[in-house]
């Protein structure tokens, strides 16, 4: 049941904070960081290869996605307890600060080394720009407008998905590849200042027992095997001193994370989820669905470039249909699912489906036409739509309350460490296969003075000046080093592909049949607390529930006998107190006239007094007002049914708090004509 008078006081200490700006004002400041940080992890796809034309060090060239990759995966966690804990506008402008010094160092890089340390620290700071925005709008909007807000953060990753290739591309043929990462300048700035002067502090504070420890463990252990991994072979000989030593501090790191994890009282990844065999079969399926994607990804724009020979612009344009594939079957499995409450199947045929479009890209030459590249992409794009959102919606369907924020958090952070590892190695085979693929190609080819087969491998931009002949050989070797990545991740799709069928299904609850369109784009951050997850869930379904029925099913929840438009009116005035009839029929958008019979009906029945033309609640109305809240968590709840709120006391808090506030909003002014 609700508090008594909870109608009469929906604000309460977890109100949205009013920004001093304005809401939309605020809004686009941090659309404005969500879209940055979305962008930088695709924009520099197109212009790796013209990178490494300026700087060298092909050899390296996975790095660039891979620091980025992995600095943001360590520290999204840390920067949202650390925004509970301290505030979260300071802590924004710090990560935009960090994200904005990392740009401009990034810019001025005048080798591939100094440019993967300072991605490091642009992706330190777009950790901050992703998680930090998202729990920014839990601040400033209304519950009520919430999940609408929430929901077009999804749109920035579906933009920054389309648009970062053709940015990319188009800075690279038109201005330089440093404009990749200058553009964020001018953005980020204006960002910072309208976050400065518009957002208010936020009052309240959450302490957390912040896992330190376990945070720097397991980043170093995942930065050791990356390492491991992406040397061995390469730089090191795989039985060298460094490789050694590398594996053997990854595994003491390993296991010191592992005690530590289970002394911290708020760990990073609780070791207490892998007793969960569908949280344990879906961080396997990410980690390896992670693993083929960015492995494969991060190598398309330099096969387009280099082997098919198009402009940086153009290599954008074929990455579209992957990405449109992609939008399609994220919105429909998505839809799917919630209509049929079912979702095993789905993994199944994405990771088939991604075994597929492996093979086929395996198969793409110079010779290749268009119309089957663009067909292979978009292939490809179909499939991760089915694997990356499901994946989540079934792991949040089967733990337990206590542990739906480290679930989800947990399976976005084996989708970026797979990632990493994916880029990584998958370099690492790249440099490999083409050096021997090089040497054999130029060994009785005549070359210009000064060309080598060394020189081809670490500068793409020197293959123009090939005659010929040495050229058709320089690009096949080309060709079948990127082929042989694809080879390489199908047979670790595949193994995904076996994974999911181990998946159980269990019967869906109705708050994970609310999906987030970002996580279908694979680009959402990876920190979460159970409510935050449990309340946009239930913001995104209460808003379709209240759109289908309106004010009706509130009505007959409490039990009053009035129509939904008398509901609305007794809720407005709680939040009021006192208006004036002309006021509130603007507020609901109708005029005096056709507001009149509702408010005629209250009066009758001693909820309303009129005073010289005010309207004011009396105390059998402020009752009834009490009963429409207690009707609203009611219908609340019956969503959140599977939860058991009764069980949680942050759960029936956070029940209380919104059936005030959801009834009686000005977002629902056109429910008083029904």
């Amino acid at each position: 049941m609700a508090d008594a008078g909870a109608a009469r006081d929906v604000a309460g200490p977890d109100a949205a904070v009013k920004p001093r700006g304005g809401l939309l004002i605020i809004f686009t400041a941090l659309m404005l960081a969500i879209l940055l940080a979305a962008l930088d992890q695709t924009i520099v796809s197109t212009a790796l290869p013209t990178i490494v034309g300026d700087l060298g060090g092909l050899s390296h060239l996975s790095w660039v996605v891979t620091a980025y990759l992995l600095a943001t995966t360590a520290s999204t966690p840390l920067w949202g307890k650390l925004g509970d804990q301290f505030g979260r506008k300071t802590l924004f402008q710090v990560s935009i600060v960090i994200f904005l010094v990392g740009s401009a160092l990034c810019g001025q890089s005048r080798s591939m080394i100094e440019l993967i340390a300072f991605r490091a620290l642009q992706g330190l700071g777009g950790g901050g720009l992703m998680v930090l925005a998202q729990a920014i709008i839990g601040d400033v909007v209304p519950p009520r407008e919430r999940g609408k807000y929430q929901g077009a953060f999804g749109a920035v990753f579906g933009v920054a998905s389309v648009a970062g290739p053709l940015l990319g591309g188009f800075f690279v043929d038109n201005l330089s590849w440093r404009w990749v990462f200058y553009i964020n300048l001018p953005v980020g700035i204006t960002a910072l200042a309208v976050i400065a002067v518009a957002l208010p502090a936020s009052a309240n504070r959450d302490k957390h027992k912040i896992d330190y420890v376990g945070s720097l463990l397991l980043a170093a252990a995942a930065t050791c095997v990356v390492l491991l991994t992406s040397w061995g072979g390469t730089e090191y000989r795989w039985g060298s001193p460094v490789i050694i030593g590398l594996a053997i501090l990854a595994v003491v790191l390993a296991a010191a994370w592992w005690l530590s994890a289970r002394r911290a009282a708020e760990p990073v990844l609780s070791p207490r989820l892998f007793q969960n065999s569908v949280f344990s079969v879906c961080a396997g399926i990410s980690f390896a669905a992670g693993f083929a994607m960015f492995g494969a990804l991060a190598f398309l724009p330099l096969f387009l470039q280099v082997v098919r020979g198009v402009s940086a612009t153009i290599s954008g344009v074929y990455l579209l249909p992957m990405v449109i594939g992609l939008l399609i079957t994220s919105v429909g499995s998505g839809q799917l699912i919630a209509r049929l409450g079912r979702y095993k199947i789905f993994p199944i045929a994405g990771t088939a489906l991604l075994v597929v479009a492996l093979v086929l890209l395996s198969t793409l030459s110079a010779t290749s036409s268009s119309l089957q590249t663009n067909a292979y992409f978009f292939i490809l794009g179909l499939s991760l739509g089915l694997i990356l959102q499901v994946l989540v919606i079934a792991v949040q369907n089967s733990v337990d309350y206590a542990d739906l924020g480290a679930a989800t958090s947990g399976v976005t952070f084996f989708r970026s460490i797979g990632g990493a590892f994916g880029v990584a190695i998958c370099g690492s085979i790249f440099s490999n296969t083409l050096a021997g693929r090089l040497r054999t190609a130029l060994a009785t080819t005549r070359l210009p003075p000064g060309f080598s087969a060394a020189a081809a491998e670490d500068n793409p931009s020197l293959l123009k000046h090939l005659p010929p002949a040495a050229h058709m050989h320089v690009v096949h070797a080309y060709a079948v080093a990127v082929d042989r990545i694809f080879l390489f991740t199908a047979p670790v799709a595949g193994a995904a592909f076996l994974l999911s069928w181990f998946l159980r299904e269990v019967p869906l609850r109705r708050t994970a049949g609310a999906p987030d369109l970002a996580e279908g784009l694979g680009a959402t951050s990876a920190e979460r607390s159970s409510v935050g997850e449990i309340e946009r869930a239930l913001l995104r379904l209460a808003d379709g529930d209240m759109r289908r029925r309106g004010y009706e099913r509130i009505a007959e929840l409490s039990g009053l006998g009035l129509p939904g438009g008398c509901c609305w009116v007794l809720a407005r005035l709680a939040k009021h107190g006192s208006i004036s009839g002309p006021a509130l029929a603007k507020e609901a958008g109708v005029t005096v006239e056709h507001g009149r019979p509702y408010v005629d009906r209250l009066v009758e029945r001693g909820f309303v007094d009129r005073q010289e033309g005010v309207l004011v609640l009396t105390p059998a109305g402020a009752t009834a007002a009490d009963r429409v809240v207690t009707a609203r968590r009611e219908g609340l709840e019956r969503l959140l049914a599977g939860w058991s709120p009764e069980q949680h006391a942050e759960l029936a808090q956070m029940l209380d708090r919104l059936s005030g506030a959801l009834v009686g909003e000005d977002a629902d002014r056109h429910l008083i004509a029904t």
